[in-house]
């Protein structure tokens, strides 16, 4: 029980703008990240990823952190401002720096696992319409083949996008997340040519015959209704369209579930952007899906919500981003995915807990609560594999403390502690308990 064999992956994340820092250096321009975080009362305490971790300057100090937490992938994000600071001027400058991590990582016997487009989108783009204009479709393709063609040799696994919930819908529908639009009509739209990029992406990769895998990254949440009344499952259904059959259906399926299309045309009106063969490249086979699981929603109907749906508070230990600790619904949600969807190897893109973690007087951080959730929740994939369920791998989240986007520094998601003074990295007692098991391949 709780075993993992030597064929699964260990291993851990961050991205681009969350950590590197070095917003203008080597001739990197703005993304929408950077904009909306200069933005009064759109970021927290105004904090920006300026300096972030400076990991950009730091990168070999954090490669030796990972060798020696004994990792075997690593999973970081490029940023895009710095390989096409302007439309369609590449930056072999800001490549260099990639292609140094890479070495460096190599070289300490982990394999890079590379996210092309963890949000940052470049400021050039946006300022032409972003991802609601056709047009970012080839714009993000001419990055990801060169991304290819500078890295591919180095490069075994890649991941096109991180979560187009969050750039399509945070980003375009609630406005929590930059670019800081209020449209369900954009946000539909930046969701499709984020997901049909996605396609172009893959069928390029494949076309240019390059080594190694690729796939997406999608965060999905399982919904349970409050109660089991005909108007809370109908609030359990359009919460799941919302969070994961609108990304599941077109990458699987080649589809849009008709009920959620139903239920958007209240302020869509017009579908005329998905256009004919779209949908055929979006549902391009993909070499594995990545999932990032952190928890678990239940909902009841309310005629007050657009969806009619809101969230009820859960009865369990919760993170400091107030996040509902299920680990067993991770079970619900694979099981799924097995059943109504794909039998392609699934890697746990992230996975991990916020909590108010401090520096005591003897220079140690106890986060005991971060080991529980990461134990917990490696256990039920080890019971998953034993069900066959076939999860090839899991990257904690995150590596290191970091700019957790509106949230600013408020929130450490780490199992490296950041002195944001100083930038001093101190070890956590989670990284040496995911140390252990890494090492023993064997989680109590």
């Amino acid at each position: 029980m709780n075993k993992f064999d030597k064929g699964f992956v260990f291993g851990t994340a961050t991205s681009s703008y969350q950590i590197e820092g070095a917003h203008d250096v080597d001739g990197r321009t703005d993304s929408i990240w950077d904009v909306f975080s200069r933005t009064p009362g759109k970021v927290h305490n105004g904090d920006t990823g300026d300096i972030a971790c400076d990991h950009y300057n730091r990168y070999e100090e954090d490669v030796e952190l990972l060798k020696e937490l004994g990792v075997e992938s690593y999973r970081f994000s490029i940023a895009w401002p710095r390989i096409f600071p302007e439309k369609g001027k590449y930056n072999s400058k800001g490549m260099e720096f990639y292609k140094k991590l890479i070495k460096a990582l190599k070289n300490a016997n982990i394999k890079p696992a590379i996210t092309l487009y963890h949000w940052d989108l470049p400021m050039w783009a946006e300022n032409e319409g972003g991802w609601t204009n056709r047009e970012c479709v080839d714009w993000f393709c001419e990055y990801a083949e060169k991304c290819f063609e500078e890295l591919g040799n180095e490069v075994d696994s890649w991941i096109t996008h991180n979560e187009p919930f969050c750039s399509g819908f945070l980003g375009h529908y609630t406005g929590e997340h930059a670019p800081g639009i209020k449209s369900l009509d954009k946000s539909l739209k930046a969701i499709h040519h984020i997901l049909l990029s996605h396609g172009k992406a893959v069928k390029i990769f494949r076309e240019r015959g390059f080594n190694g895998q690729i796939g997406i990254t999608l965060n999905l949440s399982p919904a349970y209704p409050n109660d089991n009344t005909i108007n809370d499952r109908i609030a359990c259904n359009n919460c799941d369209g919302f969070f994961n059959r609108w990304f599941l259906d077109p990458v699987f399926k080649g589809t849009y579930p008709m009920d959620m299309i139903n239920l958007f045309t209240k302020k869509v009106k017009n579908f005329s952007f998905i256009k004919e063969g779209d949908l055929e490249t979006i549902s391009v086979k993909n070499d594995f899906l990545g999932i990032n699981y952190y928890s678990s929603n239940v909902v009841e109907y309310s005629t007050d919500e657009e969806l009619l749906f809101k969230f009820i508070e859960q009865d369990t230990k919760k993170t400091d981003m107030n996040w509902a600790i299920t680990p067993s619904k991770l079970k619900d949600l694979i099981r799924r995915i097995r059943e109504e969807y794909t039998n392609i190897p699934i890697y746990i893109t992230e996975n991990g807990a916020a909590f108010k973690d401090v520096v005591n007087e003897d220079g140690k951080v106890y986060d005991t609560d971060r080991i529980d959730y990461i134990k917990e929740h490696l256990k039920v994939i080890s019971q998953l594999n034993e069900e066959g369920m076939n999860v090839a791998g899991y990257y904690l989240w995150s590596f290191m403390d970091n700019f957790e986007w509106a949230f600013g520094y408020s929130k450490r998601f780490g199992i490296v502690y950041v002195d944001y003074d100083s930038l001093k990295r101190i070890k956590k007692e989670s990284f040496y308990e995911y140390s252990r098991i890494i090492k023993n391949r064997y989680v109590e």
